[in-house]
């Protein structure tokens, strides 16, 4: 067993039990956390690693799990509404495959998941889309810092819902009645196959440089530009909005960067926020970002 043992913000104190087999668990002042979610109540954090370009290059699954993050530091409930979703996703697709359904073709329950489906996903869409437009005005500034050009960047939330008017908030019951709609159009199809194609599970977040799709079309510079801009709007953003920095993590990303990209990232990292860096080598560092670091040989 292993044991990490710190303190936030100077009262609470935090202790990780870290097992070979089984769960980790989580105390926060000696009382053990019963869902291990609600550590992100106590601490926040933003992790960027050499695996995270794959949020631009790779396929849409990346860009969920990534929007999903930042909102569920923003509203920590968040997470509880994704674990409903996917649970309400997964009893749908094994109701088709029932022998009740077999039987006797009733809609009834379909009816009960699609009521429910519909009230979620629309306060999932509502928040990711929310958090898009928060973020995008710093991701626009790190954008233009990290790559010294005008070039234009935009984001876009591509969703399956019809009729849905970009940039604009809606009233949950008017996304909700939509989703509805399609959930039941879609019904006969669902039946035969088995699989819900539409709702949160199925959205797509479109990142574009001058209108061009960065995944598509952007070069391997652009997108590891792109990437970085990501990180740092999303550190501004949950320091701007929680009024408490966040810890910045930075997994061995230098290997990833231009030496110009590599000093534009230290000159902005660690001067409002803890920050933590792990490398294999020293030499991508300048001296004097050495000299002003702690250093833990491992």
């Amino acid at each position: 067993m292993a044991v990490v043992i710190g303190q936030i913000n100077f009262k609470d104190d935090l202790k990780l039990n870290l097992f070979r087999k089984g769960p980790k668990k989580i105390y926060v002042n000696e009382s053990i956390l019963k869902k291990q979610t609600e550590i992100k109540n106590y601490i926040r954090s933003v992790c960027f690693c050499s695996n995270d370009i794959d949020i631009v290059r790779s396929e849409p699954s990346y860009r969920r799990i990534w929007i999903d993050k930042i909102v569920s530091q923003l509203e920590p409930v968040y997470l509880d509404l994704i674990s409903r979703f996917n649970r309400i996703l997964k009893q749908r697709s094994h109701f088709w495959r029932s022998e009740s359904f077999l039987k006797t073709q009733s809609s009834d329950i379909v009816e009960t998941f699609d009521i429910q489906m519909s009230i979620i996903s629309t306060r999932i869409f509502r928040r990711r889309r929310r958090a898009l437009l928060k973020i995008k005005p710093y991701v626009e500034y790190w954008h233009n810092h990290l790559s010294k050009s005008k070039e234009q960047i935009n984001i876009n939330y591509l969703s399956g819902i019809k009729n849905i008017i970009p940039e604009e908030e809606e009233e949950e019951v008017v996304v909700s009645k939509k989703i509805a709609e399609q959930l039941l159009n879609q019904r006969s199809i669902e039946a035969l196959t088995g699989k819900c194609n539409f709702g949160p599970h199925r959205d797509d977040v479109e990142f574009l440089i001058n209108n061009v799709s960065v995944r598509k079309y952007g070069s391997s510079g652009q997108q590891r530009t792109f990437i970085l801009a990501l990180k740092m709007a999303e550190l501004d953003l949950l320091t701007k909005t929680l009024n408490v920095p966040p810890i910045l993590i930075l997994d061995d990303v230098l290997a990833e960067l231009d030496l110009t990209r590599q000093n534009l990232l230290l000159n902005s990292v660690g001067k409002d926020s803890q920050c933590f860096i792990s490398a294999t080598h020293l030499d991508k560092f300048n001296q004097s970002f050495l000299g002003s670091s702690q250093m833990i040989h491992l």
